[in-house]
């Protein structure tokens, strides 16, 4: 009985766009306003738990795969985006603990110096000015 209901599932959903990046953004969204729906009794985040819902399923259930996709490739660039300026934070700060980072003062490029050297004269990479930097 399983086996049928899961194959009459799999033939149901052939040709369906399924669930993506975006859809399970959207569940989350969903359960924590569903929880928040808990604590606080609003009309108003019951029409948005409903309406998520109904968006969750549309998108899952649909036959215009392009058009889902699309949405999908708009979302993860939103999200890319936003999180890109945190990406490169939790590797800049494991640097800091072996490696001083200085601006070049005619450049201003980046140079990773490692610590512990003392006093050293730096040659930026870009444009060749030496300055002179603890380390």
């Amino acid at each position: 009985m399983l086996k049928d209901l899961r194959y009459r599932f799999t033939k149901f959903m052939q040709g369906r766009y399924g669930v993506d990046s975006l859809s399970r953004f959207l569940s989350v969204v969903l359960i924590v306003v569903i929880l928040i729906g808990m604590l606080v009794r609003l009309p108003l985040l019951e029409l948005i738990t409903f309406a998520l819902l109904i968006v969750l399923y549309w998108r899952m259930f649909s036959r215009n795969i392009s058009k889902r996709y699309a949405e999908n490739q708009k979302f993860l660039q939103l999200r890319d985006r936003f999180l890109g300026n945190f990406s490169n934070f939790g590797s800049n700060m494991s640097q800091f603990k072996d490696y001083h980072i200085y601006k070049c003062p005619q450049c201003s490029q980046k140079i990773r110096i490692p610590r512990g050297k003392g006093h050293i004269m730096v040659k930026c990479p870009r444009c060749g000015f030496e300055f002179h930097k603890k380390s």
